[in-house]
């Protein structure tokens, strides 16, 4: 059996929990998905400074996640849309790495040009730069968020289908895209009412990082952990930048 390893990189319980309920409901029963929620940091990533702390919150989840009595994880899923940590995890994991961003960005682009919905208002420059680093700028259309973070229409899921369905329609027609990503983990699930209102694919964000975590070949890296002696940091994570530089001693 295959294990894959959701991390949570923020602080809501609610929203590991669907991430779980719906990571290994794509997986099926031959993948064993566990999901772990990120010791400190923010109840929802809405900032710039959130997603610097979470970024951090990441590395430590997964460095003490290892250290867990369970099987090492063969896959990697960032479980947040925005992926941060993304590119620090995948130099310093044994096991792939991917995000709900990443993720999604290769998904729709299977369709051609695509356009992001999601929650927050802050969202579009993060996303945008993310698009960029990692090479999928010139398929992305545009970004249409709505008010509400993810959080808020996490809570309220009837409410949020109305106004995220409406959301995907216009922005499915202002650009012309073959696809739209509704992005967030706290969406997880609502893509398929929402696809009832509109004429192209919605990528479910949870769905496609699961899908794409499970896809990727080995990474080529031989052991977990960084070549830096960290400072100030909890155990595990240290622990894995001192076990680092005794391997290329």
């Amino acid at each position: 059996m295959r294990h894959l390893l959701v991390i949570n990189p923020n602080t809501s319980v609610h929203v590991s929990a669907l991430l779980q309920s719906h990571a290994q409901a794509t997986a099926g029963p031959q993948v064993m998905v566990r999901t772990v929620t990120a010791r400190f940091g923010a109840p929802y990533i809405a900032c710039e400074a959130s997603y610097a702390v979470a970024a951090h919150a990441l590395l430590d989840r997964w460095a003490s996640a290892l250290q867990d009595d369970q099987p090492a994880p063969d896959a990697v899923l960032i479980g947040c849309f925005g992926d941060p940590g993304l590119l620090a995890l995948r130099q310093g994991s044994q096991a792939p790495v991917t995000g709900l961003a990443e993720a999604s960005f290769h998904e729709a682009s299977q369709y051609g040009p695509f356009a992001i919905v999601t929650g927050g208002e802050r969202w579009k420059p993060m996303l945008e730069r993310l698009a960029y680093t990692l090479g999928h700028a010139p398929a992305l259309a545009g970004i249409h968020t709505v008010v509400p973070s993810g959080a808020e229409l996490a809570s309220n899921p009837e409410a949020a289908i109305g106004l995220l369905a409406q959301a995907c329609r216009e922005a499915a027609e202002r650009w012309q895209v073959g696809a739209v990503v509704l992005g967030g983990a706290g969406l997880a699930g609502m893509a398929a009412a929402v696809q009832a209102h509109v004429a192209v694919p919605v990528i479910d964000s949870v769905q496609a990082g699961t899908r794409q975590a499970l896809a990727q070949p080995a990474t080529g890296v031989s052991h977990n952990g960084f070549a830096i002696a960290w400072e100030g940091m909890g155990e595990a994570l240290a622990a894995l930048g001192e076990r680092k530089q005794l391997l290329q001693v």
